[in-house]
């Protein structure tokens, strides 16, 4: 038995950058694939394009539209619908990197019990969850509108990922971060913040691997493709205020206004 991967993708009124989020789903050579659309009541051509990928698509799609709290309110009504193994939230303007990058991950969360190279050998293999490693994840690609390469994130994931890791940023993107959907359950985003929930929810999650003693596993490829100028880039100086407050509650005020202060440091060396 292969792992199932939830993708939940936000929307509202996002016909202009829909298609091509759409588009890399639609492609991926993996067969067991739960794409779920949840959309705040769009105005636009939004469902109309969701409908119409719907009708298209291989894999099992779920749509939903009604009125939200705002982004993290819709995030969270995704974790409750989800019923793969693991969960990604991809949303309008960003894109799987490749075709295959489904079945990267599912070979990750499968090498525990495979060579790398080998399918399983018994039909009798029952996948339990609970052996399952907490945090699949890898490196992502920044573009442009239009998603033509721009540059490679400038935040890389490390070798070894842990919930310490953050302190030095948001080292691995939520869209090339795939959790698993049991304890991403257990952990919903917090609606307090409005920009950078989705910091807080990464990390308390990963704090919970550790507690479990968990693996988060690198994939060492690129996963997502990231649109340059999403909701975090459209409300900057509110995400920073936010950012600041997420790794207060995590690392403590002197760690963070240390690190804040190297990341002062660091930009004007780069000038």
């Amino acid at each position: 038995m292969e792992p199932k991967i939830s993708i939940i993708t936000i929307t509202y009124n996002a016909a202009q950058s829909l298609r091509r989020t759409l588009d890399s789903v639609v492609c991926q050579t993996y067969p067991h694939i739960e794409h779920l659309i949840i959309d705040g009541a769009s105005t636009d051509a939004t469902l109309a394009i969701a409908e119409e990928y719907k009708s298209r698509s291989p894999h099992q799609v779920v749509i939903t539209s009604e009125p939200d709290h705002g982004i993290y309110d819709a995030m969270n009504k995704g974790l409750q619908r989800a019923t793969g193994h693991y969960l990604v939230f991809l949303n309008a303007g960003d894109s799987l990197h490749a075709a295959d990058t489904i079945e990267i991950v599912a070979a990750a969360a499968m090498s525990k019990f495979q060579p790398s190279n080998q399918k399983l050998q018994t039909s009798n293999f029952k996948l339990q969850t609970s052996d399952l490693p907490a945090v699949i994840y890898g490196d992502t690609t920044i573009t442009d509108d239009e998603g033509h390469f721009l540059r490679m994130r400038r935040l890389r994931p490390p070798r070894q990922l842990s919930w310490r890791s953050f302190r030095q940023g948001m080292l691995v993107c939520h869209q090339a971060f795939y959790a698993r959907t049991d304890l991403a359950r257990q952990t919903p985003y917090d609606l307090h913040f409005r920009h950078s929930s989705d910091v807080d929810w990464c990390i308390r999650l990963m704090k919970e691997a550790e507690r479990r003693h968990l693996a988060l596993l690198n994939t060492h490829a690129v996963l997502a493709d990231f649109a340059e100028g999403g909701d975090t880039t459209q409300h900057h100086r509110d995400s920073l205020f936010e950012r600041f407050s997420v790794m207060r509650r995590h690392y403590g005020l002197l760690t963070t206004l240390a690190m804040h202060a190297w990341f002062v440091v660091r930009a004007v060396v780069k000038k």
